[in-house]
């Protein structure tokens, strides 16, 4: 049988077992198995099996991932997380819509030492919800401001989409831990102009907070201190070459444990709870890894990515033109994937024809990274959606999925309209890295 027919039967397979719910990784890896022994044979296909599981587990490289999770964790058990609202609310809450635009900001603050989308969304609608309601925000706009918020710790360095993306395409983690800071913060004030317009249209949505004095603005600063000094530490040490990217994870996570312990802001049972999170996460990160590389090993042989850049590459069409076909396709396919677990198939296909086509691997892969933001959000799948869900139920009665839903929608435009600034100016993406490498 041809490979590039049994590639197409596997693929067919693949998604007809997501529809199942099986794990993704699994599906992957089971599928490239099978598929790469009947094109080449049982025993090279138990070879390849072996060896990459064990490659992904005892690699160097990918440790980074399993600390950059246990950062966060500790950053979130000891309520750094809710000092960086509380800063964001005293500067915004008394405007209307202020509580929400508090949100996406500390969002973006805490995806700096997050780097997990879900995990994001999960922090702050566990600290944002219960205030918003208490102001009579709506569902829509408090939840969706939660959800799409949560999708900016995707973006923000250190980032652990950026660097699957980065082992996967061999490209600088440490440049493309830079090239996400200018987009984040430009997503983040699309955000808070979409809730200013939300407000503006419909102020029953977000109605206005308390006031705060200059002082107590001024003192509520002191709360951003922990943030800005693991930020520094691990940004900072990348930019001027003390460490690697792997290096900076080990430091990062000792920073904000040492912090943690020294300002005694973690319980026993906070570090426990920090560890399980980031053994579960890592784990469920590492199997995506490994099942993506067999896939992907799978796909190679069928020569499927080779048709498919052949194919593309055979369009008379401006390279603008085949990048926008591309978006669309990542678009779509987030809708019914998880962002890991798409990048990952989908890398060994479209990265070759970008870099044909002459745009720079730093620049796409903060652009997918945005387009998989969308996914995180929009249905069927949009995971911080249902995330957001599970916490709001515990703190409002009647919120329902389809209300959560509904609220993201002006978050998506927002988003859209940032692609569209980011591809028309590029630079916004690269000055930081050609400035630090």
């Amino acid at each position: 049988m041809d490979p590039t027919l049994i590639g197409i039967i596997g693929i067919i397979i693949m998604v007809a077992i997501f529809m199942t719910k099986m794990p993704v990784a699994y599906v992957m890896t089971l599928v490239g198995f099978v598929g790469f022994s009947i094109i080449i044979s049982m025993k090279g296909g138990l070879n390849l099996l072996s060896r990459n599981f064990y490659g992904s587990f005892s690699s160097y490289d990918l440790t980074t991932i399993p600390l950059f999770i246990l950062m966060g964790q500790i950053a979130f058990n000891s309520g750094i997380s809710r000092k960086l609202y509380s800063t964001a609310y005293k500067f915004l809450g008394h405007t209307r819509g202020g509580l929400a635009m508090a949100t996406v900001t500390s969002c973006t603050a805490f995806g700096a030492v997050c780097g997990s989308s879900p995990a994001t969304a999960a922090t702050m609608a566990t600290v944002g919800m219960p205030e918003m309601k208490r102001y009579n925000y709506s569902n829509e706009l408090a939840a969706g401001s939660v959800s799409s918020g949560g999708g900016l710790g995707m973006i923000m360095p250190p980032s652990i989409v950026l660097i699957i993306y980065g082992i996967l395409t061999e490209q600088s983690i440490g440049a493309l831990f830079v090239s996400g800071i200018f987009p984040a913060i430009l997503i983040t004030i699309l955000f808070i102009i979409c809730i200013y317009i939300t407000c503006r249209i419909d102020p029953s949505q977000g109605p206005a907070g308390e006031k705060f004095t200059l002082t107590e603005k001024l003192k509520s600063l002191t709360g951003l201190i922990d943030i800005f000094l693991v930020f520094i530490l691990v940004i900072g040490g990348l930019f001027k070459g003390f460490f690697t990217p792997t290096e900076a994870a080990a430091v990062g996570a000792f920073g904000v444990l040492m912090i943690s312990v020294v300002r005694r802001q973690i319980t026993w049972e906070g570090f426990v709870n920090a560890l399980y999170e980031t053994l579960r996460s890592s784990c469920m990160v590492m199997f995506l890894v490994a099942g993506a590389i067999i896939f992907g090993k799978f796909l190679a042989v069928t020569r499927i990515p080779f048709n498919i850049a052949n194919w593309v590459s055979g369009f008379s069409l401006p390279s603008y033109a085949i990048m926008g076909i591309i978006i669309a396709i990542y678009f779509v396919g987030g809708c019914f994937m998880d962002s890991l677990a798409l990048i990952m198939l989908t890398i060994p296909i479209f990265f070759p024809i970008v870099v044909n086509l002459g745009y720079d691997p730093i620049w796409f892969g903060v652009i997918i990274v945005l387009i998989t933001e969308m996914g995180v959000i929009t249905p069927p799948v949009g995971i911080n959606v249902y995330v957001v869900y599970g916490v709001s139920q515990r703190i409002v009665d009647d919120i329902r999925l389809e209300e959560i839903f509904k609220g993201i929608f002006p978050f998506l435009i927002a988003v859209v309209i940032g692609i569209i600034i980011l591809m028309i100016f590029p630079e916004i993406i690269l000055y930081l890295p050609h400035l630090m490498y």
